[in-house]
């Protein structure tokens, strides 16, 4: 999978970054409608960084996938048909 670094706008309860609730991509700003999947990986050992993955559909019913990387606070979203070779 190919990614590409994103800002995001989050809700943060408990913790912070808990969910995102829009995120700006190719210059165009997207509304999280729903938040469809979300799964985790990492965490096991301080050699893996906790990653965050939601599965979302914005305002416009359009499905990404965002992933939220804990070591270096930073989002990324999966670039749509482009997987790595």
């Amino acid at each position: 999978m190919m990614f590409d670094i994103i800002q995001v706008e989050c809700y943060s309860g408990y913790r912070a970054n808990e969910r995102p609730l829009a995120f700006t991509w190719r210059g165009e700003r997207r509304v999280v409608k729903e938040i469809a999947d979300r799964w985790y990986e990492g965490e096991r050992s301080a050699k893996e960084p906790s990653l965050h993955y939601f599965k979302v559909v914005t305002d416009h019913d359009e499905e990404f996938i965002l992933r939220y990387n804990s070591l270096f606070d930073a989002w990324a979203v999966v670039v749509p048909g482009r997987h790595k070779s």
